[in-house]
């Protein structure tokens, strides 16, 4: 796939400047704690359900500690210094607590050595529930098989999570790889999860454990009719974003949209709160053998698509530092990148084409995620095909891994079985009438489609050098990606961070370390 001549020492530059940017946050993440990441370890020991007025019990538990200023320990110390004392399990003591029956912090402590071992060997038992689920995956893919890289990627979004899974097998049964169901609108900014099935859901169907459940067995059935495994896709991303991982991680879906700035730049959620429950949410997937998908497609539904290409790459490389740092492999990483220059562009299709292959050839062991055009669809139909299936020759012709299919309806309404009948159609017929091309073609040195990439490299490295220099949370508040600024001290959801105290306690974070992923 190497076709552009790249200079090896400047990749190899701009990640040694990613690992540098990524290691000045990694001392703030190292220090600190979120509700989040404390109910997710409430969740990872067993602890489900809501209390009479449907808040999660993981939340009454969390809110308790805070309020109490306790939590800075961790909240495995508490619950399980009332294990000891009461001999109940952890869903008994999260319901007694909610229901103002039982103060942990008032409780007499037992040995921190005591607390800490039973703490390991209950994350343990809790991982090795994940470990099993990740088994499963790996002997139904060996079973059934998978879909051949271009991976189709559709999206079902109903909001009614039983319709989602009747869309979800009549979309594998068109020839989709991977199904992806949308959030709700707004869920990213719940800090709490929702409970059970739902039937109700703007633009998308609500994330919950329940629902993971119920999409996972529509999934394996269809899988075992079309004899290959349907990989099942959700968003972890959010002031939820470690919970949402834990529930992938025992449902065992096998794709998570999960980025390490998403949330901060186009959700507005705190910086502060972001990279340390992103760093958990990331050790959970890493452990799960789940792929995650990154978000710099969307950078360039703000930004223009030729200007800021090497913004896109640049945030590529911090997110896969990030990621490395979490126990996860290159082969896990589904870095985003969009076929989103305007069409009116002379040789917009070589832009595409140059920066599809840079980007391929950066990471080629990463199952690239290719998104389709969005910005500049009208609502035109018959251009909208069009563009997407330039979209659908520039993927097989660079060897991208995930393809998020083309609406013909983008910008009109979520799509109709018909429209992504159409989509799938389209992208199968692309895929297999060029699915050599890509190795008889080769890029003149001179040309225009080498001499770009190279430029859009060369400015990724300057862009790194100066982040390096300021530090990434400076450069987001400079609006360094998508043209958007936040500040360390905005957004939603600090409330939520607080000082890990020295005796804070969390075995699954070197435990999952320990038994992770080694990367590249």
């Amino acid at each position: 796939m190497k076709k552009l001549n790249l200079d090896e020492g400047k990749i190899a530059r701009g990640r040694e400047l990613a690992g540098k940017i990524a290691e000045q946050v990694q001392g703030h993440i190292n220090a600190h704690s979120t509700v989040t990441v404390e109910r997710a370890i409430l969740r990872l020991l067993g602890v489900d359900g809501v209390d009479r007025a449907d808040v999660p019990l993981v939340n009454g538990v969390v809110t308790y500690l805070q309020k109490a200023g306790a939590l800075g320990q961790g909240v495995i110390y508490w619950l399980v210094n009332a294990m000891l004392q009461t001999q109940q399990s952890p869903q008994q003591i999260a319901t007694a607590v909610v229901e103002g029956r039982l103060a942990l912090e008032q409780l007499p402590q037992k040995p921190v050595a005591e607390i800490a071992a039973l703490a390991e060997s209950m994350a343990k038992e809790a991982l090795a529930k994940i470990r099993s689920r990740r088994q499963e995956r790996t002997e139904l893919i060996a079973r059934h098989g998978k879909g051949a890289e271009p991976m189709l990627y559709v999206i079902v979004a109903t909001g009614n999570v039983y319709e989602d899974a009747v869309q979800a097998q009549a979309a594998a049964r068109q020839g989709a790889d991977i199904i992806a169901v949308i959030r709700t609108t707004g869920q990213s900014l719940l800090d709490y999860v929702p409970y059970g099935a739902t039937t109700t859901g703007f633009g998308g169907t609500y994330a919950t454990q329940q629902n993971f459940r119920i999409l996972r067995q529509a999934l394996d059935e269809v899988s075992r009719e079309v004899n290959r495994y349907i990989y099942l896709t959700n968003y972890c991303s959010g002031l939820c974003m470690p919970e949402i991982a834990a529930m992938g991680a025992m449902e065992r879906l096998d794709v998570m949209l999960n980025d390490s700035m998403y949330g901060i730049i186009f959700r507005d959620i705190n910086m502060k709160r972001t990279f340390v429950d992103q760093y958990f949410s990331r050790l959970i997937n890493g452990y799960a053998g789940i792929i995650i998908n990154t978000g710099e497609d969307n950078y360039l539904t703000t930004a223009d698509a030729i200007e800021a290409a090497h913004t896109v790459l640049a945030s590529e490389l911090i997110n896969e530092q990030f990621a490395f740092r979490c126990g996860m492999n290159s082969a896990q990483l589904g870095l985003g990148h969009a076929f989103e220059v305007d069409p009116s562009v002379t040789n917009g299709f070589l832009y595409e084409l140059a920066q599809a292959q840079l980007i391929r050839e950066v990471f080629p062991d990463s199952p690239i995620k290719y998104m389709p055009p969005t910005k500049y669809m009208t609502g035109n139909i018959f251009r909208g095909h069009v563009q997407n299936a330039l979209f659908n020759a520039c993927s097989v012709m660079t060897g991208q891994g995930i393809h998020l299919l083309g609406m013909l309806t983008e910008a009109i309404h979520t799509p109709h079985l018909q429209d992504r009948f159409l989509s799938i159609e389209s992208a199968k017929y692309v895929f297999n009438t060029m699915r050599d091309m890509a190795d008889e073609i080769d890029f003149r040195p001179d040309g225009f489609i080498v001499q770009r990439s190279k430029q859009v490299l060369d400015n990724t490295v300057g862009l790194l050098e100066q982040i390096a220099a300021i530090g990434l949370m400076e450069a987001l508040s400079k609006g360094y990606f998508a043209d958007i600024s936040r500040s360390p001290e905005g957004g939603k959801g600090l409330e939520g961070v607080f000082q890990r105290e020295p005796g804070y306690l969390n075995p699954f974070i070197p435990l999952m370390l320990q038994g992770g992923n080694s990367h590249d």
